[in-house]
């Protein structure tokens, strides 16, 4: 019973922390592409390796490729841009990468909502393999 009531706790800690944490907000396909034009911000692919080699967002990051290793692939400064996509205005994937930031204590999390379907649809360029 002690041992359900400290996970009990814990979960709820970890709730609150959650819950008072800045939130991750959605960012404009205007505002994503002067950030891709200015090099300001870390942008983390959540949509798996196949999808990434068949076409990211340019300078993306395959976030499940190197989710291990993430907090070396971040900027050292913790205001630094960092946006989150993963398919389309439906998929949550994104979740993983913007908490996985929130959690690193990075406090400039955003998601760009329409993710790699909508960036297609509206003709921007996209890299294959990194190019």
């Amino acid at each position: 019973m002690k041992n359900l009531l400290v996970a009990v706790a814990f979960l709820s800690l970890a709730a609150f922390a959650r819950a008072a944490s800045p939130q991750v907000v959605d960012i404009s396909q205007g505002d994503l592409e002067a950030a891709i034009a200015s090099k300001s911000a870390t942008i983390l692919d959540v949509n798996g390796s196949d999808s990434y080699r068949d076409g990211h967002i340019p300078g993306a990051i395959d976030y499940l490729a190197h989710r291990q290793d993430i907090a070396k692939l971040l900027p050292a400064d913790k205001g630094a841009l960092v946006i989150a996509y993963c398919g389309d205005i439906h998929c949550t994937a994104y979740r993983q990468a913007a908490y996985a930031a929130l959690d690193l204590g990075y406090t400039n999390v955003r998601h760009f909502a329409p993710g790699i379907k909508g960036w297609k649809e509206s003709g921007e360029r996209i890299e294959k393999n990194g190019n």
